[in-house]
């Protein structure tokens, strides 16, 4: 994991305590430097505190967003609702405001990595020509594997848990976001990269069907009758 927090005294500490409870910590003290640990490194969490002196750290948040999907916390002494909104649909996974014990970091680290890891059970769901294994956390279309990120593969594996069942917003807010409130335009935007990865667009779906006012749902494509005309 990657402590990225510009306090010498702070960091010491956080360091300390987290390697005594068993993880493997590497730290760095500036914005750029994370960018440059999560491009080069494989890490399971990230615990991103906003006060940095070169970045701010709801900007080096959206910069890590484009390079990795890992596990973000976000330790912050700000505790405006609104600008806690704002990092969670940015895409952080989690929230901590300062000051706070380890051991309640360490409750949240738990919690966000079990939430990653998704269900250990062997479970793969099939939706016409769209395959899911949860356990390895893969997807395929037609056979042909899709390049999907943490939240989108997250997404697909919950509709395609409940096909042809109309999945309300805010479900998908609490289930796949882990947020009991948020901005529906976050689901769109995912949808939107979603359904680019599986070859069709709103105006045209095929899997993805958006039923407006009420939710999302996925089911396979309609087989074309062979006795209708075209």
């Amino acid at each position: 994991m990657l402590v990225v927090e510009d306090d010498q005294f702070v960091r010491s500490a956080l360091i300390r305590h987290l390697t005594e409870a068993g993880h493997t910590v590497r730290s760095v003290g500036t914005a750029l430097q994370a960018l440059r640990e999560a491009a080069q490194v494989r890490l399971d969490l990230v615990v991103l505190d906003l006060g940095l002196p070169d970045l701010d750290g709801a900007e080096a948040l959206k910069m890590l967003r484009a390079v990795t999907d890992v596990p973000v916390i976000v330790a912050t002494a700000r505790d405006d609702e609104a600008e806690i909104v704002r990092l969670l649909n940015d895409g952080a996974d989690d929230y901590l405001v300062k000051p706070f014990s380890v051991q309640h970091l360490s409750a949240r680290m738990t919690a966000v990595l079990r939430r990653a890891r998704g269900p250990q059970s062997a479970q793969v769901l099939e939706v016409g020509a769209l395959r899911v294994d949860v356990a390895r956390r893969e997807a395929a279309l037609e056979g042909a594997v899709l390049d999907l990120t943490r939240r989108e593969f997250d997404l697909l594996a919950h509709l395609a848990a409940r096909p042809g069942v109309v999945v309300a917003r805010r479900e998908l807010l609490a289930e796949v976001w882990r947020q009991s409130y948020g901005d529906d335009q976050t689901i769109d935007v995912h949808l939107s990269w979603l359904r680019r990865k599986l070859g069709e667009t709103a105006a045209r779906p095929r899997y993805l069907h958006t039923v407006r006012g009420v939710g999302v749902k996925l089911e396979p494509p309609a087989v074309p009758d062979p006795g209708r005309p075209a």
